[in-house]
């Protein structure tokens, strides 16, 4: 059977560039959010008293560099959901805390870009803090947050590596999609 193009673009949808960015936006949050636990299971397989072990780091310690990254995210969250509660960076939790909190906070944040429409996702958000002031749509915000987040876990993979470890997970967004989804 042979369908000309009019019948083709009846039974295909071809998303618009609106709807690919959406989705995105979407799946790299759930990857964030993958990304983070797969990091942190690996971790609970170390001994905590190895993980707060002081590095030369922009944070001394794997367990700052986590406390970091989660306050980071609470950040964003609080800036691209406003009505999030976010009262400043004030955790200080255990290690176990840390993992609990990590996790859950990644979550969150996935869970309310999962709750956006694409117009949300585009929209533009006013930041006004003591360090910059920009006004970009939301999918620049979330881009950057789960860009930061791969950061640190790259960082944490190297301190895990100057302490010793071999067996650092793939967290690679590519192995996300082909693999763990």
């Amino acid at each position: 059977m042979h369908l000309n193009k009019e019948a083709m673009s009846a039974t295909i949808e071809i998303p618009t560039a609106e709807k690919s960015l959406a989705y995105a936006m979407k799946n790299f949050a759930d990857y964030n959010h993958w990304a983070n636990c797969t990091l942190v299971n690996w971790l609970r397989t170390k001994p905590a008293e190895i993980l707060e072990t002081e590095l030369k780091s922009s944070f001394s310690t794997i367990r700052l560099t986590l406390i970091h990254t989660l306050e980071t995210q609470r950040y964003w969250l609080s800036i691209i959901n406003p009505g999030s509660n976010y009262s400043g960076q004030d955790f200080d939790g255990d290690l176990e805390s840390t993992f609990d909190t990590l996790i859950a906070q990644s979550q969150e944040l996935a869970e309310y870009i999962e709750s956006l429409s694409t117009e949300q996702i585009q929209s533009e958000t006013l930041v006004v803090s003591q360090w910059f002031e920009c006004n970009f749509p939301k999918f620049e915000y979330i881009m950057h947050v789960v860009n930061h987040t791969t950061y640190h876990r790259g960082q944490i993979i190297t301190m895990g590596r100057n302490l010793g470890f071999t067996d650092a997970p793939m967290t690679d967004y590519n192995f996300y999609n082909v693999m763990a989804k």
